[in-house]
Order: structure tokens, then C-alpha cells, then sequence
């Protein structure tokens, strides 16, 4: 069960930064003129969010599978 919760935070906290980032990162680098802030706002909940969530997943599995130190 403490694996799961750990995993669970990591995946919400790594979701929301990627998907911060990538929402900035599509503004700044995108060509768009037209509907720039509405393929910034998909792009970042549906591609860099989820891949956000999957990196942060992997980590809080690592995070605790590790002993705890002493």
C-alpha cells in the first residue's frame, strides 16, 4: 500500500510539471499562429502530461523500492 501512495504522488507532481512545461514549451516553440493556445493546452494534457505521469510513476517505484536508511 506504501508503494502504491508513493507512486501515486509522484505520477500527480511529475503529470502537473510536465504539463506546465510542455504548455510553455508549445508556446514558445511553436510555429502556430492560428490556435496556439489551444494546441499548447492539448498537446500538454494529452502528450507531456501522461509522459510526465509515467517518468514520475517509475520514479516513486525506485523511490520505494529502496531500504529506508537508518
Amino acid at each position: 500500500m506504501r508503494r502504491a501512495a508513493w507512486v501515486l504522488v509522484f505520477a500527480i507532481a511529475a503529470y502537473l510539471l510536465c504539463a506546465v512545461l510542455g504548455y510553455a514549451g508549445v508556446l514558445l516553440l511553436s510555429g502556430n499562429q492560428h490556435d496556439l493556445e489551444l494546441e499548447a493546452a492539448m498537446t500538454a494534457i494529452f502528450v507531456w502530461g501522461p509522459l510526465g505521469a509515467l517518468l514520475g510513476a517509475g520514479m516513486g517505484w525506485v523511490r520505494c523500492s529502496r531500504p529506508p536508511v537508518d
